[in-house]
């Protein structure tokens, strides 16, 4: 049974407001000056700390949550935070462009795993659009490889976030399908945070001894990209399928390609602007088969 359209709409308007918000992270990432994983860790911590008082409140009108339904926004934690630490590492090999374009590759992931281990029946269109998209994410690593080792380097270490990201989306969908947005977003936020910190201790980040502004940077993509962006995605999903907010949010890249130019100083070069714009094409078809399939099943194999 389909959700009520003034949710569906909601979902969406809540979609679009996610990608804005996420797709400034790699700014936020470029003028923290600090280990990308230690980024990550206070965007979270101090977001979940935040709003700690909130999902307790919440707790105590809704105590009857099983047990087993927290498995899955702590499952949900601890992939954001693969996802986050392979992620935010990149942006500081290769452009703010490429992390937030490669970062953004996870349909292929849904998509496989959708039809692997869930028997979701994906669309020839399906797979013709994420052939584009990889083709379009293949020119930009090649290139970069070839010319720029470096950011080659980068650019794998955004794929590998992109799986942990596919991985995300999957078990949201079902996680969100037993738990509302906020407490789901919640547990999410704090199992990501502990995740962080052992990811944190393990690579013997310092914690402390960093600038006014960095801490300015801090608070700021914990309130915007954390709170907004991924509560806003957290409800996204939990009213529309993972395969159509995930291609969906191939906006990031345009969003962050846009901002990094007056923000970061970046322009796209030839390669980067062929690439994602193959990447892109191949998204929307993506996008746009599965909401075929969706209205009408026979189309769907």
């Amino acid at each position: 049974m389909n959700p009520p359209s003034n949710k569906k709409l909601i979902a969406y308007l809540c979609l679009l407001a996610g990608i804005f918000a996420l797709g400034m992270t790699a700014m936020f990432v470029r003028w923290a000056n600090a280990p990308g994983p230690m980024t990550a860790f206070y965007r979270l911590a101090i977001a979940s700390l935040l709003t700690l008082p909130i999902f307790v409140f919440q707790l105590r009108r809704n105590p009857k949550i099983p047990w087993a339904h927290f498995l899955f926004p702590v499952l949900g934690g601890i992939l954001t935070a693969g996802d986050f630490a392979f992620w935010y590492t990149s942006v500081g090999y290769t452009t703010a462009a490429n992390a937030t374009l490669l970062g953004n590759t996870a349909p292929l992931w849904v998509a496989l795993i959708a039809a692997l281990f869930f028997r979701e029946r994906l669309t020839r269109a399906f797979w013709l659009g994420l052939t584009l998209a990889l083709s379009g994410s293949a020119l930009i690593v090649s290139r970069d490889f070839l010319l720029h080792p470096t950011l080659g380097l980068g650019d794998m270490l955004a794929l590998t976030a992109a799986f942990f990201y596919g991985g995300y989306m999957l078990v949201t969908q079902r996680g969100r399908a037993r738990m509302d947005a906020f407490p789901y977003w919640w547990v999410t936020s704090f199992s990501a945070t502990i995740s962080l910190l052992i990811i944190n201790l393990v690579l013997g980040n310092s914690f402390s001894g960093y600038s006014a502004q960095t801490w300015q940077v801090f608070f700021a993509s914990a309130f915007v990209s954390q709170l907004i962006g991924y509560l806003a995605i957290s409800y996204a999903l939990g009213h529309l399928p993972a395969s159509v907010v995930s291609p969906t949010m191939i906006g990031q890249p345009i969003v962050t390609t846009i901002l990094a130019i007056p923000l970061l100083g970046e322009s796209p070069n030839g390669w980067q602007v062929a690439g994602g714009a193959l990447a892109l094409a191949g998204i929307y078809l993506v996008n746009q088969a599965h909401m075929r399939a969706e209205k009408n099943p026979a189309l769907a194999g």
